[in-house]
């Protein structure tokens, strides 16, 4: 009935809206270090391969490795406690979630951000909405790797086929290919249309609207 029967997300910058808080813990562990603080342009320069390289960054080139752990360590902390100050779904997102469970198509998030986060996250802005959702942690590798995306997939009990991947990045783009999937690229999130046309999105939407037009336009199939 529907072009895809399981749609797997990406979550900051795709679902939320995560770059002030991000940006502000960010800026409490360097100053912490007393390090220089980052603008919010730079921050959003620096996500989407994981908190890790985020600090790695945002620290000054040259940061002794074990001040960088600290540092890290001191981000950690503080995001745990301060990831919903202003981090909010992007407007029509949850609308485009409740749909999607509606029609029965299974959906799941995978993320470079620490898995207590995602979760913790996915739970108090989705609940139900979004039954799996899958980051960073150890012994799994992460994105531009496909693994997260087929431990999402066993958890849905869902094949490939069937699937599409939903990201705002790159490394959502080449995270779609070694998984296999098509990717749909988003544009109102961290990157924008020229970005990703450029690293090869093949199918960029603009709006959480458009999304869900094509994913439960039974008019899509025949396209």
């Amino acid at each position: 009935m529907y072009p895809y029967q399981t749609v797997i997300f990406d979550l900051d910058g795709t679902l939320l809206d995560t770059l002030q808080d991000l940006a502000d813990s960010t800026n409490y562990a360097l100053s912490v270090h007393r390090m220089p603080a980052r603008t919010l342009e730079e921050v959003r320069t620096f996500v989407g391969n994981g908190v890790g390289r985020l600090i790695h960054l945002a620290v000054p080139e040259g940061t002794p490795a074990e001040e960088e752990a600290a540092c890290l360590a001191d981000f950690r902390a503080h995001y745990l406690l301060n990831m919903e100050n202003k981090t909010a779904p992007y407007p029509g997102v949850p609308a485009l979630l409740e749909h999607l469970q509606a029609a029965g198509i299974r959906t799941a998030v995978v993320s470079n951000k620490f898995d207590g986060a995602v979760k913790g996250l996915c739970q108090n802005y989705f609940g139900d909405r979004l039954p799996v959702a899958i980051g960073e942690s150890q012994g799994v590798a992460r994105k531009p790797a496909p693994d997260t995306v087929f431990r999402a997939l066993a958890e849905l009990e869902a094949e490939p086929a069937g699937a599409v991947y939903v990201g705002d990045s790159d490394v959502d783009i080449a995270t779609a290919q070694n998984a296999g999937l098509p990717c749909i690229s988003v544009s109102w999130g961290f990157r924008d249309a020229g970005f990703l046309s450029a690293h090869g999105a093949r199918q960029i939407v603009g709006s959480p609207a458009e999304l869900e037009a094509l994913l439960l336009s039974p008019a899509a199939v025949s396209q």
